[in-house]
């Protein structure tokens, strides 16, 4: 019981330490710069949510990301939303269209399953492009950051990042306590052995649902405060090629851990930012260190480093979390302890 107390209180200082540094990192880094990182860590700890955790690997995340992000601008434009309204609302379609492409998808498995979230991003994509409230190629562009509650402006570089400091924190909560929830521990052990979870009386479909709802919704958080950021919504960010970069950013970060996904997206945005200047060959450099990733450290850097960690402290060595067919880490026992806490709460 001491034990739990005292991690709990070491986690929560972490906390408030990461939380300090954020504060204070603007008067050192870019603003804008920082408020894009923290809007695409928030978009790959989305994503990581499904396939770390769940087990399911989305090859059409852009659509709720990128949908949300029109949905948001049009609304701050056109209609006049506060930000936050604007959030709110992209936010919102995206949840429904998770229910649409999640009822769809989760009918399959593997290869089919990324197949069919491609396919139907696919289609968000066209109706992006054809739709007369997206401006196609042009994008909506001039969107206003708007007052905060109608109150505050937000058209100061310091006064959008803290807002968007404040949405991610809001984000990285939620998942945080969805994955060390009883839900959370379901989605382990369906994501570890389906038939078992299934055995136990779980209806994997449904908390696979749920899972792929909550991420395309916060993915479609991030997507909306993104457009306030660069008071822009463009078919950049419902292309296929964003639903590749944020399986990069989780990839390399690390999958099924909360801290590697952020790492990941810094680490891309930060490339793409200081490496612009060199054009295309920022791909391939991208490219370059995906493939060193993947041969040298399929943990991903956040994972490699717990792994070495615990084998230095002479903890038990956790086997890495692949996805959907690499994936070994619940044994039956986490199963039927989930089955028995849920029953419990």
């Amino acid at each position: 019981m001491a034990t739990n107390t005292s991690s709990t209180w070491q986690g929560w200082a972490k906390f408030a330490v990461a939380v300090a540094v954020l504060i204070a990192l603007p008067h050192v880094l870019y603003p804008v710069f920082l408020a894009k990182v923290l809007c695409f860590a928030l978009f790959a700890a989305a994503f990581n949510l499904l396939l770390g955790y769940a087990g399911l690997l989305s090859f059409g995340h852009a659509a709720f990301f990128g949908f949300a992000a029109y949905v948001s601008a049009h609304t701050a434009k056109e209609w006049g939303f506060t930000p936050e309204l604007a959030i709110i609302a992209g936010t919102l379609v995206a949840a429904v269209l998770g229910v649409l492409m999640g009822l769809l998808a989760i009918r399959r498995q593997g290869i089919y399953f990324a197949m069919v979230t491609l396919a139907l991003a696919q289609m968000v994509f066209f109706i992006c492009v054809q739709a007369p409230f997206t401006h196609g190629e042009d994008g909506i562009q001039g969107v206003p950051r708007g007052y905060f509650l109608g109150l505050f402006s937000l058209e100061s570089n310091f006064a959008i990042y803290y807002f968007v400091l404040a949405v991610f924190l809001i984000g990285v909560i939620i998942i945080h306590r969805t994955v060390h929830s009883p839900f959370g521990q379901v989605l382990k052990s369906i994501r570890e052995n389906e038939p078992r979870a299934i055995s136990l009386g779980y209806d994997a479909d449904r908390y696979k649902l749920l899972a792929f709802i909550l991420s395309a919704t916060l993915a479609g958080m991030a997507g909306s405060t993104k457009v306030l950021v660069f008071k822009l919504a463009s078919l950049t960010d419902v292309a296929w090629q964003m639903s590749g970069e944020v399986v990069l950013m989780t990839m390399l970060g690390g999958v099924g851990t909360m801290l590697g996904p952020i790492v990941g997206a810094s680490i891309i945005v930060t490339m793409q930012n200081y490496l612009a200047e060199i054009g295309q060959l920022t791909l391939i450099i991208q490219g370059l260190v995906f493939v060193f990733c993947v041969l040298l450290f399929r943990r991903g850097i956040v994972g490699e480093i717990k792994h070495w960690w615990t084998r230095l402290r002479g903890g038990k060595d956790e086997p890495a979390h692949l996805g959907p067919s690499g994936s070994t880490g619940l044994s039956d026992g986490d199963a039927e302890a989930a089955h028995a806490q849920e029953r419990a709460s």
